[in-house]
């Protein structure tokens, strides 16, 4: 399935429970689709969120509540059901947010482009935690539940491990010669992988983080804009030049590649609540629905494959190798304007 867009959309997120699936775009809207099982998606809502480009969302609060955040430094609680505007914070972060993840059924957290971390508690109706120890662009994050602790990558080339129950970065590591643009925990905890913009991915073994213990150079010379865990030894990639693929770690390999998003960069990978879709967003101005098990078994049709690509071919998917230059991709997101902050006031008060 695809959803024509208006604008060039930066994150998507699914509900928790029902066939609803949300996207931001870089005019500051929120859009909201319903997929029945049985027919064309449908958008319920289109919701005028942000004065500038609104770059990350997820839903909270057991999917009655989208939360969003854009350049203009505000975060935004939209009602799902209505599609109005709950509470704002215009002042949320002192930059451009970037990075928004649910982490519990009560907390999410946020990055912004100045490398400022908080976490907020929808019971407390607060920021409970606030972690500043990177230097540029929150690109991504990742959270443990069992240890309570969260991993953000950096474009200053860093990670570092926040500790939830003390508050403080436990640890930061090295720089790396290359920006980490996206994060995934696995093999039950004891790996964190991480995408790059020179298309190596980086493995750091939990608890040993000052350096990566493990490089796969032979993924892609594009960059890794997004990682997507289908489970504890296969992650699902999304690259700059548009292609989705299925990769094993440790060992490290291609499985194979699933799906051509477009010829521009993937900017948004997610699974559906019950794993039926991958939700896939790029710069073609359209959101895609596709049939997980088909991708996994290699049935979707060519014809799906090859949309949205230049590919003359009607049986083959097109692999572009070479590195396309950035047409908005995470780095160059870093260059629009930031928005002004306004006064504060209680996000959480009507939640």
């Amino acid at each position: 399935m695809e959803i024509a867009l208006e604008h060039v959309p930066f994150d998507l997120d699914f509900h928790p429970s029902t066939n609803v699936v949300t996207t931001c775009l870089i005019d500051g809207s929120l859009h909201i689709y319903r997929y029945p099982d049985d027919s064309a998606p449908e958008r319920i809502h289109k919701v005028n969120a942000h004065t500038e480009s609104c770059r990350a969302l997820c839903f909270v609060d057991e999917g009655r509540v989208i939360v969003s955040g854009s350049v203009d430094c505000s975060l935004l609680a939209t009602d799902v059901q209505t599609g109005t505007s709950v509470t704002r914070l215009n002042n949320a972060h002192g930059a451009a947010i970037n990075r928004i993840i649910s982490m519990t059924e009560s907390t999410f957290a946020s990055g912004d482009d100045a490398g400022c971390v908080k976490v907020w508690d929808i019971r407390e109706r607060s920021c409970i935690n606030v972690f500043h120890e990177q230097e540029e662009f929150i690109s991504d994050m990742a959270f443990s539940s069992d240890s309570m602790k969260l991993i953000a990558t950096c474009g200053d080339g860093t990670l570092s491990v926040c500790n939830l129950r003390s508050g403080k970065v436990q640890t930061r590591s090295e720089f790396s010669e290359d920006e980490l643009l996206s994060v995934v925990i696995m093999k039950n905890g004891k790996k964190v992988v991480c995408g790059t913009q020179s298309g190596a991915l980086l493995l750091y073994s939990w608890g040993f983080f000052k350096d990566c213990s493990d490089r796969f150079v032979d993924l892609s010379p594009n960059s890794v804009d997004v990682l997507l865990k289908l489970d504890e030894d296969r992650v699902i990639t999304g690259t700059e030049n548009g292609l989705i693929s299925l990769v094993g770690i440790l060992p490290n390999r291609i499985i194979q590649p699933i799906a051509e998003h477009s010829q521009y960069p993937v900017e948004g990978l997610a699974f559906s609540h019950d794993k039926r879709f991958l939700g896939s967003i790029s710069h073609d101005h359209t959101l895609k629905l596709w049939e997980l098990d088909d991708l996994l078994q290699g049935k979707t049709s060519a014809a799906q494959q090859s949309a949205g690509s230049n590919s003359d071919s009607d049986t083959e998917m097109h692999i572009n190798d070479d590195p396309a230059p950035s047409k908005g991709s995470k780095k160059s997101k870093r260059k629009l304007e930031n928005g002004n902050a306004g006064d504060s006031s209680s996000f959480f008060a009507d939640l």
